[in-house]
């Protein structure tokens, strides 16, 4: 390689696992170090690049980079300003935030090299996390601000932050020291949004699905949903990266066309990757668990980009928990306008979906639909009572909102029709 190209250093936690290039004409190419490839508990980059072949250009490579990256223009172009690179130069951009990124892939400068496994965490008392909470809802570029040594990159459009929590202490943590939590202040297109969000997740787990841990905090006047991540493993006292990557990625898709109407993957392309799974029957079932459920709350940002898969050592593949859940039903005031993400059968649109669409559906999955007609008629019946549960413990706890309310009886009425239907 010419010694002028723009060069970055991939590490799993500590351990070098590549090197990264873009060469000329902005092509990029991923290089595994040899050593890595060797290793008993090597894990690959993604599921596209598997360790077999040594080198993988930019078709697999760029996908999985803009993966890393926020969908969000106005923070990609600060964050390059920051950083006096392009906004089209996810190396330039992950050269200064990617160090601690979704799973465990970290990437470093050469001249940073000597200092991977060096790393630490700053106190952060609550009236700093409110204060940056109110940062955040002005500019969502600012999940770190002037002064902070950490950085951090999380995909998504919305604004968030990540710091570490041990306890009820929280750490603004930098270098190898990971973060644990993700905070997303409210949207402020989408009244009671965050409170949506974790009812949403807290009905999923009631209902026997596989989500990621969340609860609303307030911090001063501030509030934030605080989604507990699945990618970070505590072992005594150490916290240890998970490697991870959504499902754009493992298809390599560039997160442009994360929807299905856009050219993204659909429902029968996960199930196809899922039989990649080390369980994959589980996890084709829990992937259509969660295909129903979004369907029964109306779920409409349930794209490809938010289902991942958990990679581990010795080919270990898993379906990882859901994250990102949340109705559609409190938005929107005419049935014509509700839409899915990914089609049921030929339809997007809530108001066409009918049971011989899922049929079709599970055909195009080779998944028995006397299974999934059983599942949704189940989940159906079960959704009155966990709402109900759930909206119960939710406000024992101290939150409550508006919309908290309007989601109970919105829900349990879509579950009686959709109960009707099936």
């Amino acid at each position: 390689m010419p010694e002028n190209d723009s060069v970055l250093l991939v590490y799993q936690g500590d351990q070098r696992m590549g090197t990264l290039h873009r060469i000329k004409g902005g092509k990029l190419v991923f290089r595994y170090d040899d050593e890595y490839r060797k290793r008993e508990a090597a894990v690959p980059l993604s599921l596209s690049m598997p360790l077999i072949e040594k080198e993988y250009e930019h078709d697999k490579v760029s996908p999985f980079l803009w993966g890393l990256l926020p969908d969000n223009e106005l923070i990609l172009q600060r964050w390059a300003l920051r950083f006096s690179v392009s906004a089209s130069d996810c190396i330039g951009i992950l050269g200064g935030i990617g160090n601690d990124c979704a799973g465990a892939i970290r990437f470093l400068r050469p001249d940073e090299a000597d200092g991977v496994a060096e790393g630490g965490k700053s106190l952060l008392k609550p009236e700093q996390i409110e204060e940056r909470l109110a940062e955040l809802r002005r500019d969502p570029a600012l999940g770190r601000i002037s002064g902070d040594r950490g950085q951090f990159s999380l995909a998504g459009a919305q604004a968030k932050t990540a710091f570490q929590r041990r306890g009820n202490q929280w750490y603004l943590p930098w270098g190898s020291e990971p973060t644990t939590h993700i905070l997303k202040p409210p949207r402020p297109d989408l009244n009671g949004h965050v409170e949506n969000e974790h009812f949403c997740q807290s009905l999923a787990k009631a209902l026997g699905l596989r989500a990621a841990n969340s609860e609303v905090i307030r911090f001063g006047n501030e509030t934030a949903i605080c989604v507990e991540r699945y990618d970070r493993m505590v072992s005594g006292r150490k916290i240890i990266r998970v490697h991870q990557e959504d499902a754009c990625q493992a298809l390599s898709i560039h997160p442009i066309g994360k929807y299905e109407s856009e050219g993204g993957p659909g429902v029968s392309d996960i199930m196809n990757l899922l039989n990649r799974s080390s369980h994959s029957i589980k996890d084709r079932r829990r992937f259509m668990e969660a295909v129903v459920f979004n369907f029964l709350i109306l779920g409409s940002d349930a794209h490809a980009k938010n289902y991942s898969l958990l990679l581990g050592v010795g080919g270990q593949v898993r379906l990882a928990p859901l994250y990102d859940l949340a109705s559609l039903l409190p938005y929107v005031k005419q049935r014509k306008d509700r839409r899915l993400a990914m089609k049921i059968g030929p339809y997007y649109r809530d108001t066409q979906i009918r049971p011989r669409h899922f049929e079709r559906m599970a055909r195009q999955c080779e998944f028995p639909f006397v299974e999934l007609r059983k599942m949704i008629a189940e989940m159906a019946a079960k959704i009155p009572e966990q709402v109900r549960s759930v909206l119960k413990e939710i406000k024992s706890r101290g939150l409550d909102h508006p919309i908290l309310e309007e989601l109970k009886t919105k829900l349990i009425a879509r579950s009686k029709i959709v109960s009707k239907e099936f």
